[in-house]
Protein backbone atom coordinates (compact mmCIF):
# COMPACT_ATOMS: atom_id res chain seq x y z
CA UNK A 1 0.00 0.00 0.00
CA UNK A 2 1.50 3.62 -0.82
CA UNK A 3 1.44 6.19 1.50
CA UNK A 4 -1.32 9.31 0.42
CA UNK A 5 1.07 12.27 1.87
CA UNK A 6 -0.60 14.12 4.14
CA UNK A 7 -1.44 17.96 3.55
CA UNK A 8 0.60 20.73 4.85
CA UNK A 9 -2.05 22.74 7.47
CA UNK A 10 -3.61 25.77 5.84
CA UNK A 11 -2.28 29.14 6.66
CA UNK A 12 -4.38 31.66 8.10
CA UNK A 13 -2.51 35.28 8.63
CA UNK A 14 -3.60 38.15 10.50
CA UNK A 15 -2.25 41.33 9.82
CA UNK A 16 -2.62 45.21 10.71
CA UNK A 17 -3.78 47.48 7.71
CA UNK A 18 -4.39 51.19 7.66
CA UNK A 19 -7.35 52.31 7.34
CA UNK A 20 -8.63 51.89 4.01
CA UNK A 21 -10.16 55.37 3.27
CA UNK A 22 -14.05 53.53 3.01
CA UNK A 23 -15.79 51.90 5.42
CA UNK A 24 -16.09 48.04 5.85
CA UNK A 25 -19.32 47.20 4.36
CA UNK A 26 -17.88 49.31 0.87
CA UNK A 27 -15.33 46.41 0.84
CA UNK A 28 -18.16 43.84 0.10
CA UNK A 29 -18.86 42.67 -3.20
CA UNK A 30 -22.42 43.10 -4.81
CA UNK A 31 -23.21 39.12 -3.43
CA UNK A 32 -21.80 36.61 -1.02
CA UNK A 33 -21.40 39.17 1.35
CA UNK A 34 -20.58 38.71 5.23
CA UNK A 35 -21.31 41.40 8.02
CA UNK A 36 -21.15 41.55 11.41
CA UNK A 37 -20.73 45.57 12.72
CA UNK A 38 -22.24 48.02 15.26
CA UNK A 39 -21.41 51.88 15.69
CA UNK A 40 -18.19 50.85 12.77
CA UNK A 41 -16.53 48.40 14.57
CA UNK A 42 -17.05 44.79 13.37
CA UNK A 43 -16.09 42.52 10.83
CA UNK A 44 -16.84 41.95 7.25
CA UNK A 45 -15.86 38.93 5.02
CA UNK A 46 -16.41 37.24 1.26
CA UNK A 47 -15.35 34.27 -0.71
CA UNK A 48 -15.75 30.43 0.95
CA UNK A 49 -13.42 28.33 2.40
CA UNK A 50 -15.66 26.05 4.24
CA UNK A 51 -19.46 25.92 4.58
CA UNK A 52 -21.61 23.59 6.80
CA UNK A 53 -25.33 23.42 6.66
CA UNK A 54 -27.01 21.61 9.42
CA UNK A 55 -30.14 20.76 10.91
CA UNK A 56 -31.69 19.12 13.80
CA UNK A 57 -32.18 20.48 17.79
CA UNK A 58 -28.53 19.52 18.20
CA UNK A 59 -27.43 21.99 15.63
CA UNK A 60 -25.14 24.10 17.85
CA UNK A 61 -23.24 20.93 19.23
CA UNK A 62 -22.82 19.88 15.63
CA UNK A 63 -21.51 23.35 14.85
CA UNK A 64 -18.70 23.24 17.38
CA UNK A 65 -17.69 19.96 16.56
CA UNK A 66 -17.38 21.09 12.96
CA UNK A 67 -15.77 23.89 13.39
CA UNK A 68 -13.30 22.71 16.25
CA UNK A 69 -12.04 19.93 13.28
CA UNK A 70 -11.57 22.59 11.07
CA UNK A 71 -9.76 25.48 13.38
CA UNK A 72 -7.67 22.24 14.64
CA UNK A 73 -6.14 21.78 11.24
CA UNK A 74 -4.82 25.25 10.59
CA UNK A 75 -1.88 27.15 11.32
CA UNK A 76 -2.04 30.11 12.89
CA UNK A 77 -0.12 33.69 12.20
CA UNK A 78 -1.91 36.34 13.91
CA UNK A 79 0.17 39.78 14.70
CA UNK A 80 -2.37 41.68 15.70
CA UNK A 81 -4.30 39.87 18.68
CA UNK A 82 -7.77 41.72 19.15
CA UNK A 83 -10.86 39.67 19.13
CA UNK A 84 -12.08 38.27 15.22
CA UNK A 85 -8.81 38.00 14.33
CA UNK A 86 -7.40 34.76 13.27
CA UNK A 87 -10.02 32.27 12.00
CA UNK A 88 -13.43 33.06 12.38
CA UNK A 89 -16.62 31.30 11.03
CA UNK A 90 -20.17 33.53 10.52
CA UNK A 91 -22.78 31.65 11.15
CA UNK A 92 -27.08 32.42 10.91
CA UNK A 93 -29.01 29.43 12.80
CA UNK A 94 -32.48 28.44 12.82
CA UNK A 95 -34.97 29.77 15.39
CA UNK A 96 -36.42 25.71 15.35
CA UNK A 97 -34.23 23.27 14.21
CA UNK A 98 -36.25 20.96 13.41
CA UNK A 99 -38.53 22.24 10.57
CA UNK A 100 -35.31 24.87 8.78
CA UNK A 101 -31.51 24.79 8.20
CA UNK A 102 -28.28 26.44 9.72
CA UNK A 103 -25.50 27.72 7.89
CA UNK A 104 -21.87 28.48 8.91
CA UNK A 105 -19.40 29.94 6.46
CA UNK A 106 -15.65 30.18 6.94
CA UNK A 107 -14.33 33.32 4.34
CA UNK A 108 -11.58 33.38 2.68
CA UNK A 109 -10.88 36.93 3.56
CA UNK A 110 -12.49 38.83 6.36
CA UNK A 111 -11.73 42.55 7.58
CA UNK A 112 -11.87 43.86 10.71
CA UNK A 113 -11.55 46.83 12.70
CA UNK A 114 -11.92 47.82 16.72
CA UNK A 115 -11.36 51.72 18.09
CA UNK A 116 -10.03 52.29 14.72
CA UNK A 117 -7.24 49.56 14.18
CA UNK A 118 -7.91 47.33 11.06
CA UNK A 119 -6.86 44.19 10.14
CA UNK A 120 -7.27 41.79 7.31
CA UNK A 121 -7.54 38.13 7.68
CA UNK A 122 -6.88 35.61 4.62
CA UNK A 123 -6.96 31.70 5.17
CA UNK A 124 -4.99 29.69 2.90
CA UNK A 125 -2.32 32.19 1.41
CA UNK A 126 -3.60 33.55 -1.99
CA UNK A 127 -3.82 37.02 -3.27
CA UNK A 128 -0.71 39.65 -1.95
CA UNK A 129 -3.56 42.30 -1.52
CA UNK A 130 -6.66 40.61 -0.68
CA UNK A 131 -8.94 43.96 -0.86
CA UNK A 132 -10.58 45.37 -3.27
CA UNK A 133 -8.85 47.08 -6.39
CA UNK A 134 -12.02 48.47 -7.24
CA UNK A 135 -15.08 49.88 -5.38
CA UNK A 136 -18.13 49.53 -6.41
CA UNK A 137 -21.22 51.72 -5.63
CA UNK A 138 -23.69 49.56 -3.72
CA UNK A 139 -27.05 49.63 -6.53
CA UNK A 140 -30.47 50.77 -5.12
CA UNK A 141 -33.38 47.94 -5.42
CA UNK A 142 -35.65 50.29 -7.55
CA UNK A 143 -39.42 50.17 -6.80
CA UNK A 144 -40.38 47.61 -4.08
CA UNK A 145 -43.85 45.91 -4.24
CA UNK A 146 -44.86 44.55 -0.51
CA UNK A 147 -47.63 41.35 -1.35
CA UNK A 148 -48.48 40.27 1.79
CA UNK A 149 -47.62 37.33 3.91
CA UNK A 150 -48.21 33.99 4.98
CA UNK A 151 -51.38 35.87 7.01
CA UNK A 152 -53.10 38.51 6.52
CA UNK A 153 -53.69 40.89 9.37
CA UNK A 154 -56.83 40.49 9.86
CA UNK A 155 -56.25 36.23 10.20
CA UNK A 156 -52.76 37.54 12.24
CA UNK A 157 -54.82 39.49 14.81
CA UNK A 158 -56.98 36.64 14.97
CA UNK A 159 -53.99 34.27 15.98
CA UNK A 160 -53.13 36.55 18.15
CA UNK A 161 -56.23 36.41 19.90
CA UNK A 162 -55.99 32.56 20.05
CA UNK A 163 -52.65 32.62 21.90
CA UNK A 164 -54.10 34.87 24.49
CA UNK A 165 -56.85 32.64 24.96
CA UNK A 166 -54.20 29.58 25.54
CA UNK A 167 -52.53 31.95 28.15
CA UNK A 168 -56.04 32.84 29.41
CA UNK A 169 -56.16 29.10 30.08
CA UNK A 170 -53.45 28.54 32.04
CA UNK A 171 -51.37 26.65 29.26
CA UNK A 172 -48.63 29.36 28.80
CA UNK A 173 -47.34 32.69 30.68
CA UNK A 174 -45.86 33.82 27.65
CA UNK A 175 -45.79 33.48 23.42
CA UNK A 176 -43.78 35.41 20.92
CA UNK A 177 -45.81 35.08 17.92
CA UNK A 178 -44.34 36.39 14.56
CA UNK A 179 -45.15 37.37 11.10
CA UNK A 180 -43.93 37.94 7.53
CA UNK A 181 -44.74 40.47 4.53
CA UNK A 182 -42.97 39.58 1.38
CA UNK A 183 -41.72 42.07 -0.63
CA UNK A 184 -40.27 42.08 -4.35
CA UNK A 185 -37.53 44.62 -5.94
CA UNK A 186 -36.73 45.64 -9.70
CA UNK A 187 -34.06 43.16 -10.37
CA UNK A 188 -31.97 40.88 -8.37
CA UNK A 189 -31.41 42.88 -5.26
CA UNK A 190 -27.76 44.36 -3.88
CA UNK A 191 -27.69 43.27 -0.26
CA UNK A 192 -25.62 46.44 0.35
CA UNK A 193 -27.94 49.01 0.41
CA UNK A 194 -29.95 48.01 2.63
CA UNK A 195 -26.63 46.84 5.00
CA UNK A 196 -25.67 50.79 4.50
CA UNK A 197 -29.50 52.37 5.19
CA UNK A 198 -29.38 49.90 8.25
CA UNK A 199 -25.95 50.80 9.60
CA UNK A 200 -26.35 54.85 9.10
CA UNK A 201 -30.02 54.52 10.63
CA UNK A 202 -29.19 52.30 13.65
CA UNK A 203 -25.24 52.07 14.61
CA UNK A 204 -26.48 51.26 17.73
CA UNK A 205 -27.76 47.88 16.63
CA UNK A 206 -25.32 44.97 14.82
CA UNK A 207 -26.02 45.22 11.05
CA UNK A 208 -25.43 42.12 9.51
CA UNK A 209 -25.81 39.73 6.42
CA UNK A 210 -25.06 35.49 6.37
CA UNK A 211 -26.21 33.44 3.35
CA UNK A 212 -28.76 35.47 2.45
CA UNK A 213 -30.34 36.65 5.80
CA UNK A 214 -29.77 40.31 6.79
CA UNK A 215 -30.60 42.78 9.04
CA UNK A 216 -29.56 45.03 11.87
CA UNK A 217 -30.94 43.67 15.08
CA UNK A 218 -31.03 45.47 18.62
CA UNK A 219 -30.65 42.39 20.87
CA UNK A 220 -27.58 40.75 21.80
CA UNK A 221 -28.09 37.07 22.62
CA UNK A 222 -24.33 36.45 23.58
CA UNK A 223 -20.93 37.76 23.60
CA UNK A 224 -18.57 35.61 25.31
CA UNK A 225 -14.73 36.83 25.29
CA UNK A 226 -11.97 35.76 27.63
CA UNK A 227 -14.57 33.64 29.29
CA UNK A 228 -16.85 36.43 30.28
CA UNK A 229 -20.11 36.48 29.17
CA UNK A 230 -22.47 39.30 28.07
CA UNK A 231 -26.33 39.67 27.18
CA UNK A 232 -28.78 42.30 26.31
CA UNK A 233 -32.18 41.12 26.70
CA UNK A 234 -34.99 43.21 25.07
CA UNK A 235 -38.46 42.97 25.41
CA UNK A 236 -41.37 44.92 25.79
CA UNK A 237 -41.69 47.89 23.26
CA UNK A 238 -44.01 51.14 22.73
CA UNK A 239 -43.78 52.58 19.18
CA UNK A 240 -41.96 56.42 19.25
CA UNK A 241 -44.71 59.00 18.79
CA UNK A 242 -42.33 62.07 19.82
CA UNK A 243 -45.38 62.60 22.82
CA UNK A 244 -43.60 63.79 25.75
CA UNK A 245 -43.60 60.83 28.34
CA UNK A 246 -42.98 57.81 26.37
CA UNK A 247 -39.87 56.51 28.54
CA UNK A 248 -42.36 56.54 31.38
CA UNK A 249 -45.30 55.02 29.31
CA UNK A 250 -43.46 52.11 29.01
CA UNK A 251 -41.61 51.71 32.03
CA UNK A 252 -45.18 52.00 33.74
CA UNK A 253 -46.33 49.51 31.44
CA UNK A 254 -47.43 46.25 33.61
CA UNK A 255 -48.09 44.31 30.39
CA UNK A 256 -44.33 45.60 29.00
CA UNK A 257 -43.40 45.03 32.43
CA UNK A 258 -44.44 41.42 32.65
CA UNK A 259 -42.77 40.38 28.91
CA UNK A 260 -39.67 41.78 29.69
CA UNK A 261 -39.35 39.62 33.25
CA UNK A 262 -40.21 36.70 31.23
CA UNK A 263 -37.20 37.22 28.93
CA UNK A 264 -34.33 38.27 31.39
CA UNK A 265 -35.39 35.60 33.83
CA UNK A 266 -35.13 32.76 30.76
CA UNK A 267 -31.23 34.40 30.09
CA UNK A 268 -30.64 33.76 33.95
CA UNK A 269 -31.67 30.34 33.98
CA UNK A 270 -29.83 29.60 30.92
CA UNK A 271 -26.31 30.67 32.06
CA UNK A 272 -26.70 29.94 35.62
CA UNK A 273 -24.97 26.31 35.02
CA UNK A 274 -21.84 27.62 33.02
CA UNK A 275 -21.45 30.40 35.23
CA UNK A 276 -20.16 31.11 38.94
CA UNK A 277 -22.68 34.04 39.22
CA UNK A 278 -25.02 35.82 36.98
CA UNK A 279 -25.97 39.33 37.30
CA UNK A 280 -28.42 41.92 35.74
CA UNK A 281 -28.33 45.43 35.39
CA UNK A 282 -31.98 46.72 34.00
CA UNK A 283 -34.24 47.50 33.09
CA UNK A 284 -33.61 50.49 31.28
CA UNK A 285 -35.30 51.81 28.27
CA UNK A 286 -33.13 51.77 24.29
CA UNK A 287 -34.12 54.89 22.63
CA UNK A 288 -34.39 53.56 18.82
CA UNK A 289 -35.38 56.03 16.34
CA UNK A 290 -38.47 53.74 15.39
CA UNK A 291 -39.67 52.49 19.29
CA UNK A 292 -38.13 51.85 22.70
CA UNK A 293 -37.17 48.61 24.51
CA UNK A 294 -37.00 47.45 27.73
CA UNK A 295 -33.52 46.48 28.37
CA UNK A 296 -31.65 44.90 30.96
CA UNK A 297 -27.97 43.58 30.97
CA UNK A 298 -26.79 39.94 31.86
CA UNK A 299 -23.32 39.85 32.80
CA UNK A 300 -21.52 36.43 34.22
CA UNK A 301 -18.21 34.71 34.26
CA UNK A 302 -18.13 31.42 32.50
CA UNK A 303 -16.61 28.70 34.70
CA UNK A 304 -17.30 25.65 32.67
CA UNK A 305 -15.24 26.22 29.46
CA UNK A 306 -17.89 26.35 27.38
CA UNK A 307 -17.75 28.05 23.63
CA UNK A 308 -20.22 30.28 22.42
CA UNK A 309 -22.05 27.99 20.79
CA UNK A 310 -22.15 26.13 24.14
CA UNK A 311 -23.93 28.90 25.38
CA UNK A 312 -26.24 29.36 22.28
CA UNK A 313 -27.40 25.88 23.03
CA UNK A 314 -28.80 26.64 26.16
CA UNK A 315 -29.98 30.15 25.85
CA UNK A 316 -31.63 29.57 22.54
CA UNK A 317 -34.35 29.96 22.24
CA UNK A 318 -35.03 32.70 24.90
CA UNK A 319 -38.50 33.87 26.12
CA UNK A 320 -37.48 37.10 24.39
CA UNK A 321 -38.31 35.30 20.92
CA UNK A 322 -40.28 32.25 22.03
CA UNK A 323 -42.12 32.79 25.14
CA UNK A 324 -42.56 30.81 28.36
CA UNK A 325 -42.23 28.04 29.30
CA UNK A 326 -40.22 27.64 26.32
CA UNK A 327 -41.72 23.80 25.26
CA UNK A 328 -45.25 24.84 25.68
CA UNK A 329 -44.63 28.42 23.71
CA UNK A 330 -43.02 26.42 20.92
CA UNK A 331 -46.06 24.30 20.95
CA UNK A 332 -48.58 26.98 20.43
CA UNK A 333 -46.08 28.69 18.39
CA UNK A 334 -45.79 26.07 15.82
CA UNK A 335 -50.32 25.63 15.98
CA UNK A 336 -50.93 28.95 15.36
CA UNK A 337 -48.16 31.14 14.12
CA UNK A 338 -49.16 29.72 10.41
CA UNK A 339 -45.53 30.21 8.85
CA UNK A 340 -42.14 28.89 8.45
CA UNK A 341 -39.59 31.47 10.75
CA UNK A 342 -36.63 30.07 8.68
CA UNK A 343 -33.95 31.78 10.41
CA UNK A 344 -35.40 34.57 11.26
CA UNK A 345 -35.25 35.04 15.45
CA UNK A 346 -32.67 32.50 15.68
CA UNK A 347 -28.93 33.34 16.56
CA UNK A 348 -26.62 35.40 14.19
CA UNK A 349 -22.99 36.55 14.25
CA UNK A 350 -19.44 34.87 14.45
CA UNK A 351 -17.37 33.02 16.51
CA UNK A 352 -13.50 32.40 16.30
CA UNK A 353 -10.80 29.90 17.02
CA UNK A 354 -11.66 29.40 21.06
CA UNK A 355 -14.99 29.54 20.61
CA UNK A 356 -15.57 33.09 21.53
CA UNK A 357 -17.72 35.55 19.82
CA UNK A 358 -20.50 37.46 19.55
CA UNK A 359 -24.27 36.53 18.77
CA UNK A 360 -27.09 38.67 18.37
CA UNK A 361 -30.67 37.52 17.63
CA UNK A 362 -31.86 38.03 13.90
CA UNK A 363 -34.80 40.38 14.55
CA UNK A 364 -35.46 43.83 12.75
CA UNK A 365 -34.12 41.57 8.99
CA UNK A 366 -35.29 39.99 6.04
CA UNK A 367 -34.44 36.63 4.30
CA UNK A 368 -34.17 36.71 0.48
CA UNK A 369 -35.24 34.10 -1.51
CA UNK A 370 -32.26 32.15 -2.95
CA UNK A 371 -34.69 30.74 -5.94
CA UNK A 372 -35.45 34.59 -6.41
CA UNK A 373 -33.45 37.01 -5.46
CA UNK A 374 -35.61 39.73 -5.95
CA UNK A 375 -37.61 38.51 -3.71
CA UNK A 376 -37.59 38.98 0.58
CA UNK A 377 -39.71 38.09 3.57
CA UNK A 378 -39.84 40.27 6.01
CA UNK A 379 -40.41 39.45 9.60
CA UNK A 380 -41.35 40.48 12.61
CA UNK A 381 -42.52 39.38 16.17
CA UNK A 382 -44.60 40.89 19.19
CA UNK A 383 -44.95 38.93 22.65
CA UNK A 384 -48.02 38.22 23.86
CA UNK A 385 -49.16 37.56 27.65
CA UNK A 386 -52.33 38.32 29.42
CA UNK A 387 -54.16 41.13 27.85
CA UNK A 388 -52.57 41.56 24.93
CA UNK A 389 -54.68 43.01 22.35
CA UNK A 390 -54.19 41.97 18.78
CA UNK A 391 -54.62 45.36 17.23
CA UNK A 392 -52.02 46.80 19.59
CA UNK A 393 -49.60 43.74 19.12
CA UNK A 394 -50.20 44.41 14.88
CA UNK A 395 -49.16 47.78 15.39
CA UNK A 396 -46.49 46.92 17.23
CA UNK A 397 -45.23 44.64 14.43
CA UNK A 398 -45.68 47.15 11.85
CA UNK A 399 -43.20 49.49 13.72
CA UNK A 400 -40.48 46.53 13.96
CA UNK A 401 -41.06 46.50 10.19
CA UNK A 402 -39.87 50.06 9.49
CA UNK A 403 -36.10 49.70 9.61
CA UNK A 404 -36.30 47.42 6.71
CA UNK A 405 -38.91 48.64 4.81
CA UNK A 406 -37.11 52.25 4.48
CA UNK A 407 -33.81 50.28 3.94
CA UNK A 408 -35.22 49.14 1.02
CA UNK A 409 -36.43 52.82 -0.16
CA UNK A 410 -34.51 53.73 -3.37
Amino acid sequence: MTAVPSRPPATVRTVEIDPPGRGPLDLLPEHGGLAWMSGGNGLVGWGITARLEVRGPDRFARADAWWRARVAGLEVEDAVGLPGCGPVAFGSFAFDGATAKSVVVVPKVVVGVRDGRWWVTTIGGGDQDPLPRAWSVPRPPGPVRESGGALSPDDWMAAVGRAVGRIDAGEVGKVVLARDVVVRTDGRLDPRWPLHRLAAAYPSCWTFAVDGLLGATPELLARLEGGRAYSRVLAGTLRRSGNPGEDARLAGSAKDVAEHGYGVRSVVEALAPHCGAVHTDGPSILRLPNVLHLATDVTAEVTDGSTSLDLLASLHPSAAVCGSPTTTARQVIRAVEGMERGRYAGPVGWMDAAGDGEWGIALRCAQVDPAAPDTLRLLAGCGIVAGSDPAAELAESEAKLVPMREALVP
